[in-house]
């Protein structure tokens, strides 16, 4: 029979080679620099620092490209540093020299002035600061509207064709850039729902408030449980993601990140293998019988209305901490692919909240069949274990598009077939080492 260790080595290899296969495949393949970083033909340069990937620098190319039909004497230097880190130095020493702290993309330098961002008002200022530079510098302030005619259709038709936005009834102009970005949160967000320290917890809970036979007090204790983990959550995740949409242009960190995905993911593919054996992201057995008598107490009759709520607050809180551990892979790698696009504002906290949403709906399901049956089955560790190889295996994955293709992530296609590449892998894994445990030992060997 083929040891355990082996069937574990295999599967990291398997898993190692595919990815490996996957990215060599080019989906999503990166854009490369637009423009030369030395001297240009125009007298006044301009230095935009852009991510590939990036929604807003996306957005400001049309932009740049008017730009260079109407300002010939304009040098725009475009210079991308997510994919690379040639260009960081250079971003550091003008944004320091500018008094602005090197992050955000895309980042515009002109004129002695810096922007961060895309917009109406900044777009307006750059066109002034650029007229005044380049009247300083003795050069042609503007094209002539004759000769360049032919280039200015040809830019409008230009902008219009590369035009990523719709408008939408109620939510205004909606990009269809994030489609991609809207489809990597819901599959991570589901896979993350599958949490078996949550699931755990959960079932654990009903199972015990289920003994009041009372729908009301069910569903009390149950949607405040639900409630308080999922905004303890939701903080714990806009917390990553500020400190990552901060220092994540920073090469390094993006391969912590990495690092910090695959680690998770590894170590959940071993508890599949060996589950109470090496290290484990997992509910320590030393803090169950505090979670079981905080649930206990819930079982008090005379604890009633707001009384019920309040404890239940303090409870599910203290249990969200303890699991933290537990369930901190996902939230921290899907924070990185979100800042690394450089999504912020209204589209950020749409996209936690679609987050949140998503990760609840299994919990929410448990929830609704408890109210409704009265009765809970409990979550066994055969369960657990399959669904650590599921959600490891697609961390593992996700860990290493990041390192050798990210742009896999940009691509709707790309992303569907890391996960459901990654699932199949882990199903075919599972089916083989089940049949491997139940097949009879060879003769002569015990």
């Amino acid at each position: 029979m083929l040891h355990p260790r082996s069937l574990f080595r295999t599967f990291c290899l398997l898993l190692t080679l595919f990815f490996l296969s996957l990215s060599s495949l080019g989906i999503g393949s990166a854009t490369a620099d637009t423009a030369d970083t030395g001297e240009g033909a125009g007298h006044v340069p301009m230095f935009v620092f852009w991510g590939d990937g990036c929604p807003h620098c996306a957005d400001q190319k049309p932009f740049l490209r008017e730009l260079e039909v109407t300002y010939p004497g304009l040098d725009i230097r475009e210079l991308e540093i997510w994919r690379t880190d040639t260009h960081h130095p250079l971003f550091i020493t003008m944004a320091r020299a500018h008094g602005v702290e090197p992050g955000s993309v895309p980042t515009t330098f002109v004129g002695g002035r810096v922007w961060v961002g895309d917009g109406p008002q900044i777009r307006s200022e750059m066109r002034a600061t650029i007229e005044k530079a380049l009247n300083a510098a003795g050069a042609p302030a503007q094209a002539d509207p004759a000769s360049d005619a032919a280039s200015t259709a040809d830019l409008e038709s230009t902008v219009e064709a590369s035009s990523h936005d719709v408008m939408l009834p109620l939510l205004g102009s909606v990009s269809l850039g994030v489609q991609p970005l809207v489809i990597t949160t819901i599959m991570i967000a589901f896979i993350d729902g599958l949490n078996p320290c949550s699931l755990w917890v959960l079932t654990l809970l009903l199972g015990l408030v289920i003994h009041s036979r009372s729908r009301g007090r069910i569903a009390l204790v149950g949607l405040t449980f639900l409630a308080t983990t999922a905004l303890i959550y939701g903080a714990f995740i806009a917390g990553v993601f500020s400190v990552l949409s901060y220092v994540l242009y920073l090469t390094w960190v993006q391969w912590l990140v990495a690092l910090f995905a695959l680690t998770f993911g590894l170590v959940s593919i071993k508890d599949y293998f060996w589950f109470r054996t090496g290290p484990s992201f997992t509910i320590a057995d030393s803090q169950k019988p505090g979670i079981y008598q905080g649930m206990r107490r819930l079982m008090d009759q005379r604890l009633t209305g707001l009384g019920l709520v309040g404890a239940t607050i303090v409870m599910a809180a203290g249990i969200a901490l303890v699991e933290l551990p537990c369930t901190a892979g996902f939230p921290v790698l899907w924070s990185g692919i979100v800042a690394e696009r450089n999504v912020t504002g209204l589209a950020f906290l749409v996209l936690l909240g679609l987050y949140l949403l998503i990760y609840l709906l299994i919990e929410l399901v448990v929830f609704v069949a408890a109210l409704f049956t009265l009765r809970m089955k409990r979550f066994e560790e055969g369960h657990g274990r399959v669904l650590k190889l599921v959600g490891g295996t697609i961390m593992v994955a996700l860990a290493l598009v990041l390192i050798l293709n990210p742009d896999l992530m940009n691509d709707i296609g790309g992303t569907l077939a890391v996960f459901l590449g990654a699932i199949t892998l882990a199903l075919f894994v599972m089916l083989v080492h089940r049949r491997l445990r139940a097949s009879p030992p060879a003769a002569g060997k015990p």
